[in-house]
């Protein structure tokens, strides 16, 4: 079942990443846009229906590679207090009473709105108009891998309340955890302190 769990974990990993470069390409387009608008004096009417669209294929693509994370923002401050079996029963009747619902919804709304979409080939409201139906597709993929991580976190919750320990996840890139990177360079806290008044006093001096 492990297995199981870091191959879908793999699979959301793999669509976040891939989506990640609409980061790299909205880069380079309003960088080209903007050269383009005032240094050549050539705007495009297009440019902005394309950052739209690439951004939101960014933002929906990266909810199910989050979610393999637990990378999702909770608001409830008492929950990192609870005990992993605690904080499990809270995630499963949540994502049995909201989430699977919510994204059924989404991912069956997103596929009639896509479907309606290519039936008219629908395109932007603008001089130069894109094709919009191709990334109204986003909408029912995001849907489905977010399904898919959703799942593997369901089963991940009933290990937990079986065994009280959480599942291991697929490792990437993590923030920086400030306790761990002073003791990778050896700085204790009172060094800090230290150097922090050799500097006040450098500029009380000046």
């Amino acid at each position: 079942m492990q297995s199981f769990l870091l191959t879908v974990d793999r699979f959301s990993t793999w669509i976040g990443k891939t989506f990640a470069w609409c980061a790299v390409l909205l880069t380079l387009l309003i960088s080209w846009e903007v050269f383009s608008r005032y240094v050549l004096n050539r705007p495009h009417a297009w440019v902005l229906d394309a950052q739209i669209m690439l951004y939101g294929a960014l933002f929906m693509t990266a909810g199910a590679y989050t979610l393999s994370k637990n990378g999702h923002v909770r608001g409830d401050v008492l929950y990192g207090f609870f005990r992993p079996r605690t904080q499990a029963i809270f995630d499963l009747a949540l994502y049995i009473v909201f989430f699977l619902p919510g994204i059924v919804a989404l991912t069956w709304a997103g596929w009639i709105y896509a479907g309606e979409s290519l039936a008219i080939r629908e395109q932007t409201f603008s001089a130069d108009p894109l094709p919009l139906y191709p990334f109204k597709y986003v909408i029912p993929l995001a849907g489905v891998t977010l399904l898919i991580q959703g799942f593997a976190e369901i089963v991940r919750c009933i290990q937990c309340i079986q065994t009280g320990i959480w599942p291991l996840r697929e490792e990437d890139v993590e923030e920086v955890d400030v306790g761990k990177l002073k003791e990778m360079v050896h700085v204790k806290d009172a060094d800090i302190e230290a150097l922090d008044a050799v500097v006040v006093a450098k500029e009380g001096t000046r």
